[in-house]
């Protein structure tokens, strides 16, 4: 008995390691596609390969993305690929595009587990609430909901999945203000 249930779990997992080892240059393929279509998404327009000038930054334990947008060699803008834990239903990643001057160009969602019909707007195409954040600076405009004293709609039923979304912006102009400093410095 004891043999019969050892080979069932030999087979099992090494099943299951073929699976995944299978499936795991495909998976990140797409994340590297999706990643791209992003920061089309989110930069000012651009001529150069971001992802060329990719910076790692330390977070919380989570390796975090910095890409520099250039157009004729001069930078037009960061995307800041930022989390937050908060969410309604765990993490939320997203990709926030910054113009040199601070202010938000756009943000794309990379990733989310929000409730359908409700946290999950954070993700539809055209979301009124994603759009309130464009063309803002966050030096102006705070970044909390309204109830916590900010300039952020929450989406309706859904002030948990908000929050997590603007602490995350918030976490990204954190990163985009010390890279710009140390751009600053190395001028």
């Amino acid at each position: 008995m004891v043999l019969v249930l050892f080979v069932i779990t030999a087979v099992t997992s090494s099943a299951v390691g073929v699976v995944y080892n299978m499936t795991k240059d495909p998976i990140e393929k797409a994340d590297q596609l999706k990643t791209q279509n992003a920061l089309s998404e989110v930069l000012p327009k651009f001529d150069n390969q971001p992802n060329d000038e990719k910076i790692e930054k330390d977070v919380d334990g989570m390796k975090l993305n910095v890409y520099t947008a250039r157009l004729d060699g001069k930078v037009v803008g960061y995307a800041v690929e930022t989390f937050s834990k908060n969410g309604f239903n765990g993490h939320i990643r997203l990709i926030v595009g910054f113009k040199t001057d601070g202010s938000i160009h756009n943000i794309s969602v990379l990733s989310q587990n929000e409730t359908p019909g409700l946290g999950a707007k954070i993700s539809e195409k055209g979301s009124k609430f994603v759009a309130q954040f464009s063309g803002k600076n966050p030096d102006s405009f705070k970044l909390f909901v309204k109830k916590d004293g900010g300039d952020v709609d929450a989406i309706t039923a859904s002030t948990i999945t908000s929050r997590a979304f603007t602490e995350a912006v918030n976490l990204a102009y954190k990163i985009f203000n010390e890279i710009d400093k140390e751009e600053a410095d190395n001028e």
